[in-house]
């Protein structure tokens, strides 16, 4: 079996996958390898999947700007939908009016939308594209197993990871070493077997293989978090009137329906319920679901017709132990999944690409090595309180606002009232949900690594 070399390793090819690898070849250039590896990535697999993928996100201005930065943005603007501005309700399910609480102004800056909403299929493939175009190496299967060298490059203390096997480990084995200076020889990659028996030595592994990421399980990193007992169902609709780029959450006491703009007279819908719940529409015909779904949505875009397939996802939080181990960085859902609540998940995946990209370059650009524990441990104290603190923001909206309280309402909405009488507080709510407020990295702030 021929063993093969490449700078770093990234297992999955979705948004934060290909992001990272673009970033990276773009920043370091030709002479830097970068391999993504993911079993979607076969040509007929990979466009099927992308075809059939109706599901659309919310991409802030932060990472807009990392998208224009790596060349991808200009690509899919022209069909992308600002989201001109936000409404913010809170009421019962059976109440006839919607008292607005809370509005906010679209604009993180003159002319610069705080948000856009895009279809999935469109931004991987344009991701993918770029990938191709500047020699980030593509293939089509999976990470199966890693290994990774003891910290004296001997041979009878190899640590061996199998993907999909949880395995106890000594956690001293997963201890960073903190030597200061790139260490020599073998000792520096970590050795991986792909599932077409190819294998590669790399100088990092990224785990960007999604929630329930069989790198990080089989780094033996575990997870902190909860189920809410919730249950998200994602469609697509038409409507016969304009959204005029208007996006809304309506607060409902089994949680959050958000209607968010797409081009034409389309929207996404993200709508929360308990899973019991959630399960029993799931299970209704189509003129009773619609039934459903038209108390919620109302009529005030006319009528509304339900586009492509039902989905439903369920919710909860978690936020790996570590961002890092031995050789190991992990990026995404693979280090933390939120509430929808406040339509973060994708962007903090992205705020990872950003700050693993530019401590990567940074390293290698003196010469460093990009996967030692110093240049890691770069990383993780550059996320992982940031990621704690947005988890546990959209873990607390979603229990003040998804319960029967009347008396929580009251003072929900009374809060909700003072902050729509407070521009200033306002603009400074926007520009975090915008991911323009603390240590910014380059990408982000749209300038080049």
């Amino acid at each position: 079996m021929t063993r093969n070399d490449t700078d770093i390793l990234i297992a999955g090819g979705g948004f934060a996958g290909l992001s990272l690898a673009i970033a990276l070849r773009q920043g370091l250039g030709p002479a830097f390898s970068v391999t993504v590896a993911d079993p979607a990535l076969g040509t007929g697999q990979f466009n099927k999947r992308a075809a059939e993928d109706e599901r659309a996100s919310a991409i802030v201005a932060a990472a807009r700007r990392l998208f224009e930065a790596i060349g991808v943005w200009q690509r899919v603007e022209a069909e992308t939908q600002p989201i001109l501005d936000m409404v913010v309700t809170d009421s019962r399910l059976g109440d006839a009016l919607r008292p607005t609480f809370l509005t906010f102004a679209g604009d993180v800056e003159p002319g610069e939308p705080f948000a856009h909403m895009i279809e999935n299929r469109l931004l991987v493939d344009a991701l993918l594209t770029k990938a191709g175009e500047i020699g980030v190496e593509l293939r089509a299967t999976a990470v199966a197993d890693f290994s990774r060298p003891p910290p004296d490059g001997g041979r009878s203390a190899s640590v061996a990871g199998r993907v999909g096997v949880a395995e106890d480990s000594d956690p001293s084995l997963d201890r960073l070493q903190r030597s200061g200076r790139p260490p020599s020889g073998e000792g520096n990659k970590i050795g991986a077997r792909l599932a077409d028996a190819t294998a590669l030595n790399a100088r990092l592994l990224v785990a960007a293989d999604g929630a329930r990421s069989t790198i990080r399980n089989a780094a033996g990193i575990a997870t902190h978090g909860w189920s809410y007992g919730q249950s998200a169902i994602v469609i697509n609709v038409a409507h016969e009137r304009d959204h005029h780029g208007r996006a809304e959450e309506h607060f409902l006491p089994a949680g959050p329906f958000a209607i968010l703009p797409l081009t034409g007279r389309r929207s996404s819908i993200v709508w929360t319920e308990t899973a019991a719940e959630a399960q029993r529409i799931m299970a209704l015909p189509d003129d009773a679901f619609q039934a459903e779904l038209e108390q919620r949505f109302k009529l005030h875009l006319g009528d509304i017709k339900v586009i492509g397939a039902r989905r439903c996802h369920p919710l909860g939080f978690f936020v790996a132990r570590s961002f890092v181990a031995d050789r190991i960085a992990l990026i995404g859902d693979a280090a933390h999944v939120i509430h929808p609540i406040a339509g973060q998940g994708l962007n903090m995946g992205l705020k990872d690409v950003a700050a693993l990209a530019e401590v990567i370059v940074d390293a290698a650009r003196l010469g460093l090595d990009p996967g030692a524990a110093d240049t890691l441990e770069r990383y993780q104290r550059w996320r992982r309180f940031d990621t704690m603190a947005m988890g546990l923001a959209t873990d607390g909206l979603n229990r003040l606002f998804s319960n029967r309280s009347d008396v929580l309402r009251l003072a929900r909405d009374i809060g909700l009232g003072l902050v729509d009488r407070l521009p200033g507080l306002k603009r400074l709510f926007i520009r975090e949900a915008a991911g323009l407020v603390g240590d910014v990295p380059k990408l982000l702030r749209g300038e080049s690594l």
